[in-house]
């Protein structure tokens, strides 16, 4: 048998920021993860914006989990040797003189946000009520995800395969998973959640997101531009494009429809001619009240579950990772907003 402290299961950005949390803490662990294309961690673009909504609120705590996950995301870059977290400005487009107003009434501190001095992109943008400028970053998830897996390979604490979950052997001290033998197990594995017994009580909203991948001749920056649709820089004139949210889907394959919608808000965008390469969907995993779910199943303490962490998973996912495994060693009480006792 062999013998580890925790079982993963899922590598998306919960999984890993857990797993290097656990890593860190001097934790045995295995990773299971059958690096399913189409997840949401794979699909996702990794930004990291301050603020939230139509009305430029701030991010739950942002001041706390940015700084953490940048220095965190900086730790890692120097282990794997990738590039991880760049910082970016998101250049906000307007949609309407009343988005404009609003952020001039809510939003305009100079902390995270501010109007530019000038206005940029006027020859490839459309944008005739201004832009805001907010100071985010991208998580590079592309890189980062691989290299950590390719870590855990070398560690010897990688599976991949999907769990089957009838197959595993649990009781209140310990789980057997064919020849592993774990304290515990802790669900990271996203909306496959949802399928999971011991948590069918909590309340997921899974709704999926469709994006594309597209070439813009001219568009030459390192901003992320935002109007109706998001685009992040992916290489030279390369942008992803997105994302759609639909909680009324058949499955999570690519679809016409999405596609119609998505071009439609590139064309209010963009004044100039674009071309796309690529299609991509994916179904998110989140919480019916915005909030991480996180912790051990109350009758069963060798299950737990560190998911939901919804569209701000990339800057929540290392400060709520360091803080469940402060718990699990007994250091911290677990924080009553992402408990996950409120569902049961």
């Amino acid at each position: 048998m062999v013998n580890v402290d925790y079982i993963i299961v899922g590598q998306g950005i919960a999984g890993t920021m857990l797993s290097w949390a656990l890593w860190q803490a001097g934790k045995k662990v295995i990773v299971i993860d059958d690096a399913k294309e189409n997840s949401a961690s794979r699909v996702a673009a990794g930004i990291i914006n301050p603020v939230s909504g139509r009305r430029f609120e701030p991010a739950w705590m942002y001041d706390t989990i940015y700084p953490f996950a940048k220095d965190t995301y900086h730790q890692m870059s120097e282990l794997l040797q990738v590039p991880v977290l760049t910082e970016r400005r998101l250049w906000n487009v307007f949609p309407s003189q009343q988005m404009r107003d609003a952020f001039m009434k809510k939003a305009a501190d100079g902390k995270y946000t501010a109007l530019p001095e000038q206005l940029e992109y006027e020859e490839l943008l459309d944008q005739p009520y201004g832009a805001a400028v907010v100071q985010g970053a991208t998580v590079n998830l592309r890189e980062l995800l691989p290299a950590w897996r390719k870590f855990l390979q070398a560690q010897g604490a990688l599976r991949e395969t999907h769990v089957d979950i009838a197959a595993l052997d649990v009781n209140a001290e310990r789980v057997i998973y064919e020849d592993i033998i774990a304290q515990k197990i802790i669900f990271c594995d996203g909306v496959a959640t949802t399928g999971n017994p011991w948590f069918r009580t909590l309340t997921f909203l899974p709704n999926k997101g469709e994006v594309l991948l597209v070439r813009v001749p001219g568009l030459h920056t390192d901003d992320i531009i935002k109007k109706s649709i998001t685009l992040v820089p992916q290489g030279p004139e390369l942008f992803w494009a997105g994302s759609s949210f639909v909680w009324d889907y058949v499955d999570d394959l690519p679809t016409d429809k999405q596609r119609e919608i998505l071009e439609k808000s590139l064309q209010q965008l963009l004044k100039v001619p674009y071309t796309v390469e690529a299609q991509l969907a994916a179904v998110r995993p989140s919480g019916n009240d915005r909030r991480p779910m996180i912790g051990l199943h109350p009758e069963m303490p060798s299950v737990g579950i560190f998911n939901g962490l919804g569209t701000k998973g990339c800057s929540l996912a290392p400060y709520m990772a360091a803080h469940f495994t402060a718990v699990l060693q007994g250091d911290a009480q677990l924080m009553p907003e992402v408990n996950v006792n409120r569902y049961f």
